[in-house]
């Protein structure tokens, strides 16, 4: 299988694509295949894959999902997702998993919902609540609800629009956690937009092991205890730590989706 990481994270410095060339490094292990992938610097070097990869990862990313209006690299993604579209509209059959910032951007392309700025940052170990179509949806296989998932964002996703949802033959399948004193629209964390496109907002490559001691650095932590306080910085780090937290949602979602695609047989 050959997989092209699209990465959004704009040179600064990030776990992500830390997590997720892991996770593709180790899929011999969990798919009984391996995977080759390379890596393109969409947002900045301006680089874009072709359309002859069997599957694609496009990244979260730090700052706003509106900071590439009118700059060439936006302009050049939305050309690819134009192009890949209307190859699977022919039966290309070419799957890509959006995250975070990419999850926005997807939603800002087909215009499925609002991107909007929160009122205050999520940053966490949260529960995400699966909808009818999320339970049943092979992304998710192998995970309850709720399940656990790392967020850390200022936008979110809000207002779906349903009628443009079904136009694409698309579906919501998850939703932040329940805030029953909080009288705000919960945002979305995961929508289909086709049988080949998903995107999610939560970090699913988020390495439970490798993010409890990225935040126990003794800078960071401090840093953190400072803006969270001890209670918080506390909770996340236990839920990094327990087996029943984000440990699932890394071994379940990234894996799930590359379980689902197909890869053309070797002829000769």
């Amino acid at each position: 299988m050959r997989v092209a990481v699209i990465d959004l994270y704009d040179n600064e410095p990030n776990q992500g694509m830390r997590c997720i060339q892991e996770l593709l490094a180790d899929a011999g292990r969990y798919l009984g295949k391996d995977v080759e992938f390379e890596i393109f610097e969409t947002r900045y070097k301006n680089e874009i894959p072709d359309l002859s990869f069997d599957a694609y990862i496009s990244s979260g990313g730090p700052g706003s999902p509106f900071d590439g209006l009118n700059k060439p690299w936006e302009a050049t993604y939305f050309r690819w997702l134009d192009h890949l579209w209307n190859a699977n509209q022919q039966g290309a059959g070419k799957h890509v998993l959006f995250i975070c910032h990419s999850f926005q951007m997807m939603t800002r392309f087909f215009e499925v919902g609002q991107v909007t700025r929160r009122k205050s940052e999520s940053f966490g170990i949260f529960p995400v609540h699966t909808t009818e179509a999320g339970a049943q949806d092979p992304l998710f296989s192998g995970l309850e609800d709720p399940f656990y998932a790392a967020d850390f964002r200022h936008w979110q996703v809000i207002q779906p629009d349903h009628s443009r949802l079904s136009e694409l033959g698309g579906s919501i399948l998850a939703i932040e956690k329940k805030r029953p004193r909080v009288k705000l629209e919960r945002a979305l964390m995961g929508i289909r937009i086709s049988p080949e496109l998903v995107g999610v907002q939560f970090h699913p490559e988020a390495d439970p092991a490798g993010m409890a001691l990225h935040f126990r650095e003794p800078a960071r932590q401090a840093a953190l205890i400072e803006k969270l306080g001890v209670e918080k910085f506390d909770r996340i780090l236990h839920r990094l730590e327990h087996p029943d937290f984000i440990t699932r949602t890394y071994h379940a979602v990234i894996p799930n989706f590359l379980r689902g695609v197909p890869v053309p047989a070797l002829v000769g």
